[in-house]
């Protein structure tokens, strides 16, 4: 790690890699003076994550770089605008905005550095979690979210690559591009193809790309993120997205009672507690779950399949 007085001899002389991308030429210019970047973090289908050093506060950051495409959808005085408005959250398990800007039509706000895991990093390595781990991750994240819905933010990417496990908790990650994707975005982002949210975890009304998510979107993806803690895979699987969203709306997924890890099925179905879409013909939709009924849940059998009503430093994107 760069010492202050390494970090500011660096940056007198900042520069990537011989092999540097313009979009990293021109984040270089955009950073001048306030971060060193050291190297990347990882790379995904919105954004780019680089691991900086904070020059004044003598810490390090991951700074995330929207890639450009998705930048020009978006616009940057709006995108700064939604950032500031989504780094007034304040939550011991979401991560907080630190910075943000905009540089010749390059978008990029930082964000702690958590020195852990993400939850999708101990999956690889441990496919299932013991039961009481997985609960209390995910009653963590969902005081998260009721937190944020609370606040009108909804994240529309819940899924292992964003929930980070810090020493003691768990925290989400992108909160902040939740907020500037969904006001400043919207219709400019369906315009130009751009998806958000990952297929495995994605609701059926987000599947179905319904204007009108809520809350209940992201338990749906979070109560996916559980199913897989236990179940060692998310409910629903595929090649490619579109068989993956194909099935989610035409088959009823797993039941994981066969796994060691897991509590054994009920045969009782409550609407709140279903993780997909209701039975055709059903009109109840789920009720907004208290983070404690977590503690007690158990994964149930799927619903039968039917059609559903139509209703993202952890991840790069």
């Amino acid at each position: 790690m760069n010492t202050t007085l390494e970090a500011e001899r660096e940056v007198l002389s900042f520069h990537f890699p011989s092999s540097m991308t313009r979009v990293e030429s021109t984040l270089g210019d955009a950073l001048r003076g306030r971060y060193v970047i050291e190297r990347e973090l990882g790379r995904g289908g919105m954004a780019t994550v680089y691991l900086a050093s904070d020059i004044k506060h003598s810490r390090q950051v991951a700074i995330k770089v929207l890639h450009p495409e998705l930048s020009q959808a978006l616009g940057a005085e709006r995108f700064v605008h939604e950032i500031a408005v989504a780094a007034r959250l304040q939550h011991p398990y979401i991560l907080s905005v630190h910075d943000s800007g905009a540089h010749e039509g390059l978008l990029w706000y930082a964000m702690p550095y958590v020195a852990g895991e993400s939850l999708r990093q101990r999956l690889t390595r441990e496919p299932q979690l013991a039961l009481d781990e997985a609960v209390r991750i995910a009653t963590e994240v969902a005081e998260a979210l009721v937190y944020a819905h609370g606040q009108g933010i909804v994240h529309r990417d819940i899924k292992p690559e964003n929930i980070l496990l810090s020493e003691h908790h768990s925290v989400i990650a992108d909160f902040g591009l939740a907020r500037a994707l969904d006001v400043a975005g919207g219709d400019r982002l369906t315009q130009s193809g751009i998806v958000l949210g990952t297929p495995a975890y994605m609701s059926p009304e987000q599947a179905s790309s319904d204007a009108r998510l809520d809350g209940r979107s992201d338990q749906y993806a979070l109560g996916c993120v559980l199913y897989e803690m236990l179940a060692g895979e998310p409910p629903f699987t595929g090649r490619t997205a579109q068989a993956i969203i194909a099935r989610r709306f035409s088959e009823r997924y797993r039941v994981c009672a066969s796994c060691a890890t897991c509590p054994k099925p009920s045969s009782a179905r409550s609407p709140a507690r279903w993780p997909g879409p209701p039975p055709t013909g059903s009109r109840t939709r789920p009720a907004s779950p208290r983070p404690s009924t977590l503690r007690s849940q158990r994964v149930q059998e799927g619903p039968t399949p039917g059609r559903s009503r139509p209703g993202y430093a952890g991840d790069a994107g």
